[in-house]
């Protein structure tokens, strides 16, 4: 069955299921459709992957039940007629050939199931291996990018110092430059008045203008001289600062540039430090879902290894006739522990009729107790003797004999 035909197989499996379809019912459409349209023998596995549904107990009962239909459909009854004793010596070592044959294809199948078993847990094991060297990796490069990060911080520290810095220097050559204009017009402001003291003079004396109109042009000529002087001080000092301070915008403006690119790069190092961690978020999930399908698996395994020791129909009757209260306690002792894994716990106490057995094992004794109403079994050296010891009050206490 190639993957188209197993994707088609689900597909209606999936909408028999949403149309209602029971367990039971999807697990026999299962089987039919792979042992009549597919040739393949339905198997425990087989059948939960395609159904999704069903646990290793629920599962191999329904397969059983389409073998029984099966058997039941194709069995040929005779009503009448009479049988010869050599036809029928003949036709009863034909049935043992045929039940030889059915014992050995059986072994031959449950040593396929338990090879295909453990190289898929050899596989999900190395897929695990990768995934935690995978995930070594991811940590390593978060460490990495977690180190970037606190040096671009401390970069950015360092560039807001000397930013700082460099404000302070600005502000102080503008204080500068205020005190500076503050004393040329504090000047100018002295200028002025002594010009117009001089004025108010040259009002009042008037009458001598002809014989100090030369003085006094000197006197203006000279003052003229100072004041020029004085303003061209003032531009020769002047012309420096200004361009010490185009000079400090300039680096203003340059380490603006530089910030921008640090939170540039900053931004650009948390986006690769969040896919980082988004990454190790599925590697985790992953390595979980691994987890649970290796823990499935060795359930599974080892409830195969529990059951290679006697085979399912002879374990079935015994299981029976334990329950039906037919073999005695030194019969069950003599099973030991080679049918515990078929063996079917009860589901009510049959005293209090309200609570549910729980099998407790201590060591290599079992006890089988019911939490309301404290019915036990008492310290055993099985599962299905704790069973029948719980089920039956005289085989209980014919139990605590055996042991005292």
């Amino acid at each position: 069955m190639n993957d188209e035909e197993r994707l088609d197989l689900r597909t209606e499996l999936a909408d028999l299921k949403a149309n209602g379809a029971r367990r039971q019912d999807l697990s026999q459409h299962a089987c039919k459709r792979l042992f009549f349209d597919f040739g393949i023998r339905p198997s425990m596995a087989t059948v939960r992957d395609l159904t999704q549904t069903g646990s290793a107990s629920d599962i191999p009962k329904d397969i059983d039940a389409f073998w029984t239909r099966i058997r039941s459909a194709s069995r040929i009854r005779i009503d009448g007629g009479a049988i010869p004793d050599a036809l029928q010596e003949r036709a009863g070592e034909l049935l043992g050939q045929l039940f030889q044959e059915a014992r050995h294809l059986a072994s031959q199948s449950l040593e396929i199931e338990r090879n295909a078993a453990k190289s898929d847990a050899d596989t999900a094991l190395s897929r695990l291996h990768d995934f935690e060297v995978r995930f070594a990796t991811v940590n390593e490069a978060l460490l990495r990018s977690e180190a970037r990060a606190d040096a671009a911080l401390a970069h950015n520290s360092a560039l807001e110092a000397e930013m700082h810095a460099l404000r302070d220097r600005d502000l102080n050559a503008q204080g500068g430059l205020h005190a500076l204009i503050q004393r040329l017009e504090s000047e100018n402001d002295a200028l002025t008045k002594r010009l117009d003291a001089q004025q108010l003079t040259n009002a009042t004396l008037r009458d001598r203008l002809d014989t100090l109109n030369y003085e006094l042009r000197q006197n203006t000529e000279h003052y003229a001289q100072q004041i020029k002087d004085a303003v061209s001080e003032a531009e020769r000092r002047v012309k420096p600062m200004l361009v010490e301070l185009d000079s400090l915008r300039g680096m203003a403006a340059t380490y603006q540039t530089s910030v921008r690119q640090a939170s540039q790069k900053e931004f650009d190092f948390i986006q690769q430090l969040s896919t980082a961690k988004a990454r190790a978020d599925r590697l985790e999930l992953q390595l979980r879902e691994k987890s649970d399908e290796i823990d499935e698996l060795s359930s599974e395994r080892d409830t195969l290894r529990a059951q290679s020791g006697i085979s399912r129909s002879a374990a079935r009757l015994i299981c029976s006739l334990v329950e039906e209260g037919r073999l005695l306690n030194k019969e069950i002792l003599a099973l030991g522990t080679e049918v515990d894994a078929f063996i079917v716990l009860p589901s009510r106490c049959p005293t209090c009729m309200a609570g549910e057995p729980e099998l407790a094992q201590h060591g290599n004794e079992f006890e089988l107790s019911c939490p309301e109403c404290e019915r036990s079994s008492g310290a055993t050296a099985s599962r299905i003797m704790a069973v029948a010891c719980f089920k039956t009050a005289e085989m209980l206490d014919a139990s605590q004999q055996v042991e005292r």
